[in-house]
């Protein structure tokens, strides 16, 4: 089995960093990643979403033609999932969607504790639109650029924990869902910090990547 994330920005450390996470938690089959070498440096608001799209798409001919089972768009705003959905013939994952459906499965309501506040309004909006506004009680930035999540250090550990702990303790939420994909590698020191249940999209994403591509028919050689 092939997963193929793409990574719609185009810094190629964060989809190194997306793939590391997916193959640790999927040993048992082949994880690639491709880079929209053609989008932003971060995806932080809608902006950057648009122009990010039309290298998405194009990646995703890519991975077909590089046999993938399934492909998972690696940014929580699910950047160009409808439109890669529309255009793949095997299933399309995001790891905002599928962090949402995770939590959706635990039961009870989750908060998204994100990065800058001009990417509230687009996970809002997919929150909505994916049908899981009634178990969302609260997206919420930390403030964090999406880089500096991904750079990592122990300023923006105590700053992304606080905000975290902040979500739960004041929204009552029983999981908190980390709203960025540089965060995915960070899953289990934030974890620890805040004695949090934690979901993360990449790993939500490679679970359900995993479990569609088994249900469609094996490919003829």
């Amino acid at each position: 089995m092939h997963l193929v994330y793409i990574n719609p920005n185009s810094t190629e450390a964060m989809t190194q960093s997306v793939v590391a996470v997916a193959a640790r938690n999927a040993p048992q089959v082949q994880v690639t990643g491709l880079t929209n070498s053609k989008g932003p440096a971060a995806i932080e608001g809608p902006e950057d979403g648009d122009a990010a799209i039309p290298g998405v798409l194009q990646l995703v001919a890519e991975a077909q033609l590089r046999g993938a089972d399934a492909i998972v768009i690696a940014c929580f705003d699910d950047t160009g999932l409808s439109q890669a959905r529309s255009l793949a013939s095997c299933p399309v994952l995001g790891i905002g969607h599928s962090a949402y459906t995770m939590a959706s499965l635990q039961g009870g309501g989750f908060c998204v504790v994100t990065s800058v506040e001009n990417a509230v309004p687009v996970i809002k909006g997919n929150i909505e639109t994916s049908g899981f506004g009634e178990n969302c009680t609260l997206v919420k930035a930390s403030g964090l650029s999406v880089l500096t999540i991904e750079q990592g250090g122990e300023e923006m550990l105590d700053q992304l924990s606080q905000a975290i702990l902040e979500a739960k303790d004041q929204y009552i939420c029983q999981t908190v869902i980390l709203g960025c994909a540089g965060m995915a590698m960070h899953h289990s020191v934030l974890a620890r910090r805040t004695g949090t249940k934690l979901i993360d999209g990449v790993v939500a994403s490679t679970h359900l990547a995993v479990a569609a591509a088994l249900t469609l028919p094996e490919k003829t050689p």
